[in-house]
């Protein structure tokens, strides 16, 4: 038996991009075929996914149909799987034992090329149940979704032995956990590495990450010095510029490779670069990497201009027709150039698509230009973004004083588009919160807007409820809200019943509550401080019987709230408890 382990290495398909607009709607779709065309044509022993598979965890009938139909197509077959799986973690969900295995080893299907795949942050786990649309595909048989993190705070991971001759691979995966609380568990040391008893030093250890790989902040990111020296090599998904050549780590001693996305989903210089694909080659403990550029992704040219020094045009308040005249038969040659350069990868024979194509233009120095939508329409049918080709830019100066009449054309961000997040910040920190946290709010909004969660503000609030009595009353007594006898993944606090209490003791709860509220402060970033509202005074006691004890005047408005409330979508609490919103 050959101890050659074949393994093609892909990462953010992002299949469902942009699936509504009528260029590029099959853009990603159409790729990801590619991919998986390459690794059957090729015959690899099974293919790596490092994350992103999907553009949202909610996926459109749509885009399920297009990856359903491709892995069938590529992955299905006699062809025998040349390796043995000697040892994994879960591959399912807690509670689907009947799941848990690779699939090649069901008899019901023919696996020919398994495909290994982790969650990245836009199909990352999410609703009733915390599933992603992985553990759909996996539930299906057509890949073996693995490295699941179900607790933010204690993590560990299990490694897929796989044996081919003397050959020994160690595949482990880390699904995306939010950055900033992924560096506090490394730096608690509260992640942990399973490795094979029985000489682990001859395993080649694979490690597939979906994290920031760039500092965008002291925490924003994954430092690879946290990673265990004994990994051979890291594949670094969620990044996506093509960096798939592996680099070695001088203060580890690992590779690591970035294979990039497949399709570009930002115009940038690094989305611009040639998207392409790794064949991975493994002999004992030696590595080998082909590079192979994927053909069918559309074409990006990014150029940029001064006016001031790249034309012969005057700056004038005239000069509008002139610029405009410039700037359609510069982008005119960036067409041709785009269209050129996909002939010479693909053939002169070959149809190239329409391609994508951004110009910033630096109009400093007093020039008059028009509206860049409206020159950008006026490629309609050449471009695959007729809205946003032009973009323009003026870094010539900050005057100290306000200027009385604005630019017509405000000065472009230093990203192409303004975030969500920074809005939401913004407008937060404007306005003066009293029960729910800042942080807290930014993440409902952001799962709400980007993950259409619609259950993400009822956690929030749901949360909030129980830190606010627990800050008045104590800490309440665990248990699970829902009503069935289940295992939920996280036991979360519940406000449904409080003890009954004598008269004595509902005086004292009320001297307790002025208290509070005498000595709490305001604090968006306080784990347990939060104040009263106008709008939350308890509800008036009904009359007791008097065969009944008394009742707190807090249990009215507490049973209220819980009599509405459904079972809390465990996925929203966990990734809400932490240092950033409670």
């Amino acid at each position: 038996m050959s101890s050659r382990f074949s393994v093609l290495v892909t990462t953010d398909n992002h299949v469902g991009y942009m699936e509504n607009d009528a260029v590029r709607g099959d853009d990603a779709a159409t790729t990801f075929r590619e991919v998986m065309e390459i690794a059957r044509d090729r015959q690899v022993d099974f293919v790596i996914q490092a994350g992103d598979l999907f553009h949202i965890n909610k996926p459109t009938k749509r885009s399920m149909y297009h990856v359903i139909k491709t892995l069938r197509e590529t992955c299905l077959g006699d062809k025998p799987v040349p390796f043995q799986v000697l040892h994994h973690g879960p591959l399912a969900l807690e509670g689907d034992e009947s799941l848990n295995h690779v699939n090649f080893a069901d008899p019901n299907y023919n696996v020919a090329i398994p495909v290994f795949a982790i969650s990245g942050n836009h199909d990352d786990s999410g609703g009733v149940g915390m599933l992603s649309p992985l553990d759909v595909l996996s539930a299906s048989g057509l890949i073996n979704h693995f490295g699941r993190v179900t607790d933010n705070d204690e993590i560990t991971l299990e490694p897929i032995l796989m044996q081919k001759g003397s050959t020994k691979i160690a595949l482990y995966g880390l699904a995306n956990v939010r950055d900033e609380r992924l560096f506090r568990t490394f730096r608690a040391g509260n992640v942990r590495f399973l490795r094979p008893e029985v000489e682990p030093d001859t395993w080649f250890s694979i490690l597939l990450v979906h994290q920031n790989r760039a500092a965008h902040s002291r925490t924003n990111y994954l430092p690879e010095r946290f990673l265990p020296t004994f990994i051979d090599l890291v594949i670094w998904g969620h990044e996506h510029d093509c960096l798939i050549h592996p680099q070695t780590n001088p203060l580890t001693g690992f590779k690591v490779m970035q294979p990039g996305s497949s399709v570009a989903t930002s115009m940038s210089e690094g989305e611009a670069e040639p998207k392409k694909v790794a064949i991975l080659t493994v002999v004992d403990k030696e590595m080998d990497v082909e590079t192979i550029t994927l053909k069918t992704v559309r074409p990006m040219l990014i150029d940029t201009v001064v006016l001031a020094t790249d034309t012969n045009i005057r700056p004038s308040r005239d000069s509008r027709q002139e610029v405009t005249r410039w700037l359609v038969e510069k982008v005119d040659g960036c067409i041709e150039q785009a269209t050129s350069l996909w002939r010479e990868a693909n053939g002169p024979d070959s149809e190239p698509p329409l391609p994508l194509v951004r110009l910033r233009v630096d109009y400093s120095g007093g020039y008059d230009v028009e509206n860049p939508t409206r020159i950008s329409n006026r490629f309609v049918g050449k471009v695959a973004n007729p809205n946003d080709v032009i973009q323009y830019t003026n870094k010539k100066s900050r005057p100290a004083e306000k200027s009385e009449t604005p630019s017509l054309i405000p000065e472009a961000p230093a990203e192409e588009k303004i975030q969500l997040k920074e809005l939401v910040h913004q407008f937060l920190a404007q306005q003066q919160m009293e029960l729910l946290p800042e942080k807290g709010m930014e993440y409902a909004i952001s799962q709400f807007i980007d993950k259409d969660e619609k259950q993400a503000f009822k956690a929030l609030v749901d949360k909030t409820l129980i830190k606010r009595v627990e800050d008045l009353i104590g800490p309440i007594q665990e248990q699970s809200i829902s009503p069935h006898p289940r295992k939920p993944t996280r036991e979360i606090r519940s406000v449904l019943s409080t003890p009954t209490v004598t008269a004595e003791d509902d005086a004292n709860a009320r001297a307790r509550t002025a208290r509070h509220k005498a000595q709490l402060e305001i604090s968006d970033d306080s784990d347990a401080m939060f104040v009263d509202s106008e709008d939350d005074e308890p509800a008036p006691r009904k009359p007791a019987k008097k065969t009944a004890p008394a009742r707190s005047v807090r249990k009215a408005p507490v049973r209220k709230a819980a009599a509405k409330s459904k079972p809390v979508e465990s996925t929203s609490l966990q990734d809400l408890d932490s240092d950033d919103g409670f």
